[in-house]
């Protein structure tokens, strides 16, 4: 086994994909999604750029996870997405869905990731990386099928898409970092947790 802790970390998110990618990679998990304002943080943060905001609001996030419990590692993770001075949140429901998809169609739009370490009552470690993807140009037709077959997934993900699934037929050109796409930057994280003793290097 490579995870050294004596313990599972606590997984401040409630998102699968996450989960999935740190037990994948050897990380075992418990969810303890934390709860927080998030638009009062993104207002604090005043003209921070998305990259910032996706920071502060992981942080944030570990922190409140990790309440109680300060001998447990606590990794959050956040997502901000943003497309010529714009930024956009979940969806909440199917009609922003479709304008939020039909704004990116035929653009180019920067999703960044961030994740945070809280453990022994400080966050010790942060993280945060972006990628750029731009949208085909497709047809109202194709978006509204789209719609019908996402379900309800369109609401999970900032972008009102899942890159490991439908979602990939709205890309024509994606230049980042796969993990990153779907809400954390693995690889600086796993690198941190071999450094502190948490994995083995």
């Amino acid at each position: 086994m490579l995870w050294l802790a004596p313990s599972p970390a606590l997984l401040a998110s409630k998102s699968a994909v996450r989960r999935q990618m740190l037990e994948a990679a050897g990380v075992p998990v418990e969810v303890r999604p934390a709860d927080i304002d998030e638009r009062a943080i993104e207002q604090d943060a005043g003209t921070a750029n998305s990259g910032r905001i996706a920071a502060l609001l992981a942080a944030a996030k570990a922190v409140a996870a990790g309440q109680g419990t300060p001998d447990r590692l606590v990794i959050a993770a956040d997502q901000t997405l943003a497309c010529e001075g714009r930024v956009f949140h979940k969806p909440e429901n199917r009609a922003a869905a479709r304008r939020q998809l039909a704004a990116l169609r035929g653009r180019t739009h920067t999703l960044t990731a961030a994740v945070a370490v809280h453990v022994a009552g400080a966050v010790t470690f942060e993280h945060a990386d972006s990628v750029h993807l731009t949208m085909r140009a497709f047809s109202d037709a194709f978006l509204d099928r789209y719609l019908d077959e996402a379900g309800d997934r369109v609401l999970q993900s900032v972008g009102g898409y899942q890159l490991e699934g439908l979602g990939i037929q709205l890309f024509e050109r994606i230049e980042g970092d796969y993990f990153t796409i779907l809400g954390l930057p693995l690889l600086p994280l796993l690198g941190y947790l071999r450094q502190a003793g948490f994995l083995l290097d």
